[in-house]
C-alpha cells in the first residue's frame, strides 16, 4: 500500500492592507521543496473578509 507525507507551508502576505505575496520567493521556495520530491497538492488563502487576507497556506505530499 501507497504511503503519503504531508507539509503545509505558510507565507505571509505583505502590503498596507494584505494581498501582495512575494512571488518570486513563493516560486522559489516550491521549488526546492519540489527539487526533494514534494509535490503541490492544494494552495489557498486565509481570508479575512473584504478582499485582505494574511496567509497563502500551501499543502505539499510525497511518497514516504
Amino acid at each position: 500500500m501507497e504511503q503519503w507525507e504531508y507539509k503545509t507551508l505558510k507565507f505571509r502576505i505583505g502590503g498596507f492592507l494584505g494581498g501582495k505575496l512575494d512571488s518570486d520567493e513563493f516560486e522559489s521556495e516550491l521549488n526546492v521543496y519540489g527539487s526533494d520530491g514534494w509535490e503541490l497538492v492544494s494552495c489557498f488563502d486565509t481570508s479575512m473578509g473584504q478582499g485582505t487576507s494574511r496567509d497563502v497556506i500551501a499543502v505539499l505530499k510525497r511518497r514516504k
